[in-house]
């Protein structure tokens, strides 16, 4: 067995594949939110079309998004296999006979959260990610060209009370897990001290807060004012 397979095989390099690739899907989610912001441009959806079509026929952009499927493969994958380890080393459930005073309600249940992370997850990708890809899409034409109307699909989407509240509470939890989350990735990582640790911990918290709430804002707006 090499050192590389010795080394993520180990409980040390389990954590840091998981704190890579939350960090790259930290990143991930601060393009995400970006470009989806132009829902709220008001110009009958056709700058968030383009954005659309560029993140789905750019070459490079395919190569990023390669890499987000795995990253978040990756991390859901270690964290089964750091919850089983947590629980099997504990089988009495020792967190529950003697929870530990210092840890957050959010740092004890973040597989919870990452469950339910995923079947949000699995729920947005199949209504818009699928459909953009494979679906039988409205077209809709602009002075640039001719484009599927992922607009008129996001509109029609949050036009549906059940589909807003899932949004918005899965916006929530996952401003709890990534609470949590950014500052263990670093932590895990190695780069904590007393200078920079309370900085790192802020725009983690701002992260947390702010990101989410922008995704949350999106399905809120378009059922308020475009239904």
């Amino acid at each position: 067995m090499s050192w590389v397979t010795k080394t993520f095989n180990s409980s040390l390099g389990r954590k840091l594949i998981m704190a890579l690739t939350g960090l790259f899907l930290i990143i991930f989610l601060i393009g995400h939110v970006t470009g989806n912001l132009l829902l709220f441009k008001d110009d009958g959806g056709q700058a968030f079309n383009e954005y659309a079509d560029f993140m789905t026929t750019n070459q490079f952009v395919q190569i990023l998004s390669i890499t987000t499927y795995l990253s978040v493969i990756l991390h859901v994958i270690y964290s089964i296999i750091l919850t089983s380890m947590n629980k099997k080393a504990r089988p009495i459930g020792y967190n529950q006979v003697n929870p530990p005073k210092e840890s957050s309600w959010n740092s004890r249940n973040m597989g919870i959260l990452g469950t339910f992370i995923l079947i949000f997850l699995v729920v947005h990708l199949q209504g818009f990610w699928y459909q953009m890809h494979w679906g039988d899409m409205p077209k809709v034409t602009y002075d640039s060209g001719t484009y599927k109307d992922l607009f008129e699909i996001v509109v029609f989407a949050f036009q549906q009370e059940w589909l807003v509240a899932l949004y918005v509470i899965s916006m929530i939890l996952l401003g709890f897990h990534l609470y949590h989350g950014f500052e263990s990735a670093f932590q895990t990582l190695g780069l904590n001290h007393k200078k920079y640790t309370p900085a790192i911990q802020f725009v983690g918290r701002a992260f947390a807060i702010v990101v989410p709430a922008l995704f949350a804002s999106m399905p809120l707006y378009i059922y308020f004012t475009l239904n």
